[in-house]
């Protein structure tokens, strides 16, 4: 398997369908100055694949501020045989670009 790269529009589909949960790899300073509605905090300095919810037919897609954490943390879950893959390419800041919600 390999890395998933969504845009941050294919992303916001996947959340108003309900077909993935939005995890946020951050540190929980950068989640409290700005987030995304509904995404769940998993910061990336505490990160266990194990301790993820349970999709429930979905997929977890991650994202950081840029890419570069949320694709760590795809390879954490695949190192523990976890089928995790899919990330939000540019992060926070390309839902940003996009004109997408975040809450402050």
């Amino acid at each position: 398997m390999s890395l998933n790269e969504l845009t941050a529009h294919a992303v916001d589909e996947l959340l108003r369908s309900r077909k993935a949960v939005l995890v946020d790899v951050r540190e929980p300073n950068e989640f409290a100055a700005a987030r995304i509605p509904g995404a769940l905090l998993f910061p990336l300095s505490s990160f266990d694949p194990q301790a993820l919810p349970s999709p429930d037919g979905c997929d977890i897609v991650f994202h950081c501020a840029g890419g570069k954490r949320s694709a760590t943390a795809v390879a954490r879950c695949l190192e523990q045989g976890i089928a995790h893959t899919s990330h939000m390419a540019g992060g926070i800041q390309a839902w940003h670009v996009a004109g997408l919600p975040v809450i402050k």
